[in-house]
């Protein structure tokens, strides 16, 4: 079982959850209603979102619907592993349903992984990530296309967020005072030594350009919050947070 910090913003009426494990991040949005998913880690990380979801007082019985920041092995393979015995949907933007269904991959592998392997963070890394099924290639084939979230528990929206996927989207909660980013804007990342608000290295992203136009349009959100797919959560102003990422 992964090693769990959660991390909860009480917003009155509801509540949001950032999960924090060593390799990556998912969010749970609960309120009266149910829960509402946001990723759900590598394959190997189904036990632990239904651990996360034990210890704030759920289940999986309550899962409304799961949203995808996007379709990596790493924030979509704990939901396909969950979707086997469990039926709730998922969402995504409509430009990376494709992706999570698996008509297309999008996402490094041994040949883009090469020119950095070397490094001593990359490699175990990769050790560690290989066992929680990194390499697994599976995808959820009923994924669908993100619509009006509101009814959903947490009442989530969308951030087009393009870039680091061809449908890369984001997602504020609390009436705007939280964004969950994503691989947008993350703050941490076991292959770097780096802390506070970055983007992943080129080698993790589809198109660079549009992923820092993506994270330069954040800077105009009031969100005082981010929770991120990768690294702890942060509280401060969004612009700072952008500027922060943009410079390195």
């Amino acid at each position: 079982m992964a090693d769990l910090d959660i991390t909860t913003i009480d917003h009155g009426r509801a509540k949001t959850h950032l999960v924090h494990t060593k390799y990556v991040n998912w969010v749970i949005l609960q309120d009266d209603d149910g829960i509402t998913l946001v990723d759900g880690g590598y394959p190997g990380h189904a036990g632990a979102v239904a651990e996360s979801l034990r210890r704030v007082g759920s289940d999986l019985s309550e899962v409304q619907a799961a949203l995808l920041t996007h379709a990596h092995i790493d924030h979509l393979g704990g939901l396909a592993q969950i979707g086997r015995t469990r039926s709730f949907p998922v969402y995504a933007d409509p430009a990376e349903v494709p992706h999570a269904r698996r008509e297309f991959l999008e996402q490094a592998d041994a040949s883009t992984l090469a020119p950095i392997a070397y490094r001593p963070r990359v490699m175990r890394w990769l050790q560690g990530v290989v066992r929680l099924g990194a390499l697994d290639k599976s995808g959820i084939g009923d994924t669908q296309p993100l619509g009006d979230l509101s009814a959903l528990p947490g009442s989530p929206v969308a951030v087009p967020t393009h870039g680091h996927t061809r449908g890369h989207s984001a997602f504020l909660v609390g009436d705007g005072e939280l964004l969950i980013s994503g691989d947008a804007l993350i703050s941490a990342h076991p292959t770097t030594k780096h802390r506070g608000p970055q983007c992943l290295d080129h080698t993790f992203t589809h198109d660079v350009a549009a992923n820092e136009a993506a994270v330069a349009a954040l800077a105009d959100l009031d969100a005082v919050i981010l929770m991120p797919g990768h690294g702890p959560m942060l509280c401060g102003r969004m612009r700072t947070f952008v500027e922060q990422a943009l410079a390195r």
